[in-house]
């Protein structure tokens, strides 16, 4: 990587390809970023969008895959806040060799991107994150998130008396937030075929060129990975008024 690169990339993907099998009913008949939050009207992927355009980003591409046509129909229709451009996988390429293929279609190869898993419904300063991966010279830098646990935690002494009960404790693990920025050397160093996470991003942690950036205090991030995932996103949304 070198550090002429502008800190603050102007170009995405979104992959939203997946089949989204533990939300169904409700990914039947579209794919999983075309579910639509409870009380928003808009899909995730039209958050997603709105998202990325608010931190500045000017272009995305849109890896489909599971029911690619109700999303670019809808991709088609919608009064977007971005540049789309839509690509189709013929044949399952995994998620590194699908990113691959995706940012292949990115109109400036030659810049640093952002990407997103297609099913993260997540609010923070992306510059902010672009500017940490600047900083430290990375190839790759991944977004972190502390989930909440979805069980209640009990809290012990030294001698085994029950102290407390926590109700859905903050994880003491930080997880991969799904959301990344990628130099512009780092699409060739992605698998034609194959998962990154297991290739690509092992060899930089050992090279030292993969990082990691904490999400914010207070920064919201959830995975909708089930139906009480949506749930729980529309009353976390309804409570911060949006």
């Amino acid at each position: 990587m070198t550090g002429a690169q502008h800190p603050h990339p102007t170009q995405a993907v979104v992959l939203a390809g997946g089949q989204g099998s533990r939300l169904r009913p409700y990914t039947d008949d579209r794919p999983k970023p075309m579910v639509e939050i409870p009380g928003t009207g808009t899909p995730i992927i039209g958050h997603q969008l709105n998202w990325l355009a608010e931190e500045g980003v000017t272009d995305v591409v849109v890896s489909c895959g599971h029911l690619a046509g109700v999303l670019q129909d809808w991709l088609a229709d919608a009064p977007l806040p971005v540049r789309v451009t839509t690509v189709v996988e013929t044949e399952p390429l995994g998620r590194g060799g699908g990113l691959k293929y995706a940012a292949g279609s990115l109109p400036r190869p030659d810049e640093p991107w952002y990407a997103t898993n297609g099913d993260i419904w997540t609010r923070f300063p992306l510059r902010d994150m672009a500017a940490f991966h600047h900083e430290r010279d990375a190839e790759a830098t991944l977004a972190l998130a502390r989930p909440h646990i979805p069980w209640g935690a009990v809290e012990t002494d030294a001698f085994g008396h029950v102290l407390d009960f926590i109700e859905s404790p903050p994880s003491p693990y930080l997880i991969n937030a799904g959301v990344y920025v990628f130099s512009a050397a780092f699409t060739d160093l992605l698998p034609t075929r194959g998962d990154h996470e297991r290739t690509t991003f092992p060899r930089l942690a050992r090279e030292r060129r993969l990082a990691g950036f904490p999400l914010p205090q207070g920064a919201y991030w959830r995975a909708i990975d089930t139906a009480k995932d949506l749930t729980e996103a529309a009353k976390e949304l309804s409570a911060q008024g949006r």
